[in-house]
């Protein structure tokens, strides 16, 4: 089997490859054709094509000087206004080699630029209009500013469905000569939570443990709790019992090695199943959710879960 990172290997080339997106293929494969594309902004959730897209853009404008036309960038490791002034003026102020007329700067999670960033980039996409295009990439559109938002083109991708994350599973099992069993591919599109990146690292994974996928070999890559052992945790909290909930949590995060991440996904999906009034689920849901914002700003996980399990407590006494 090689060492090369399957991710990469796997990255579609041309616009037929990208597969979920069919309505936003079209229309910016229409716009790429024209040789004149304008600056675009691609938002949703990570793995559903964002970056491949960019690189298939370039690709298809430049042939085999894409390289010399392309800077890619991250605006998550240069978040500073200096990275906009600096590298992406000085690449924007000279002409591109081949037929389009411009160059192309890639800023993949643009969202986590400052807004002082922000607006210098603002500036520079006005001034270099005529040498440049920008494709930039965001989570969360609402997270770039307005101005940015209106001199673009803006693309919402969505996650990738299960009967396309199929394509994707027995594309690349057929290619690495991998046996998959049926039911293993219920449970990689559960877990890929619809990221084809995520996917397809999952099953380089285990094709590096054994070249037949089965259900036992794939628990064994794929950290999630069980659906039993989650519901304990919440009855336990349910019925005042703190201690033995906080107990069992414990054992999950250690013996499991869960992150709190997806246990607040486990919780969440495991809060519909309980046996209590569906008002007090929308409430645990809402809480569920606030705790899980809490962790994305970087809260200490443990602290979080136990603050989720007192407000199970509580709504198990009518308190919440």
């Amino acid at each position: 089997m090689d060492s090369e990172i399957w991710t990469e290997k796997y990255r579609p080339s041309n616009f037929e490859g990208i597969v979920g997106q069919q309505e936003i293929v079209k229309r910016v494969q229409n716009l790429t054709n024209s040789m004149n594309i304008p600056h675009l902004l691609f938002a949703g959730p990570a793995g559903t094509g964002k970056s491949s897209m960019a690189l298939v853009i370039v690709k298809s404008l430049f042939g085999d000087n894409w390289k010399e036309n392309y800077l890619e960038l991250n605006a998550s490791d240069t978040r500073g206004i200096e990275v906009v002034r600096q590298e992406v003026k000085s690449f924007a102020r000279t002409k591109s080699l081949g037929n389009a007329p411009f160059k192309v700067i890639f800023l993949d999670e643009a969202d986590a630029l400052t807004k002082e960033a922000q607006q210098a980039l603002r500036r520079t996409m006005e001034n270099y209009t005529t040498t440049c295009r920008f494709v930039m990439s965001c989570n969360y559109s609402s997270k770039i500013i307005d101005p940015i938002q209106s001199r673009c083109a803006i693309f919402r991708f969505k996650l990738i469905e299960k009967k396309e994350m199929e394509k994707i599973i027995r594309r690349i099992t057929e290619r690495e000569n991998l046996e998959i069993e049926e039911d293993v591919i219920d449970i990689l599109y559960e877990a890929s939570e619809g990221d084809a990146r995520k996917v397809t690292n999952l099953l380089q994974a285990t094709a590096s443990i054994s070249p037949k996928i089965t259900l036992e070999l794939i628990s064994t890559v794929v950290a999630s709790a069980k659906p039993s052992d989650v519901k304990i945790v919440l009855e336990y909290a349910l019925s005042g019992d703190f201690l033995n909930s906080r107990k069992k949590l414990l054992d999950i995060m250690l013996k499991e090695s869960i992150s709190g991440h997806d246990l607040i996904k486990s919780i969440q999906k495991e809060i519909w199943k309980l046996n209590i009034e569906p008002e007090l689920k929308v409430r645990l849901t809402e809480k569920t959710g606030e705790i899980e914002f809490r962790l994305v700003e970087g809260s200490d996980e443990f602290i979080q879960l136990e603050a989720l399990l007192a407000s199970f407590v509580l709504a198990g006494r009518g308190k919440v």
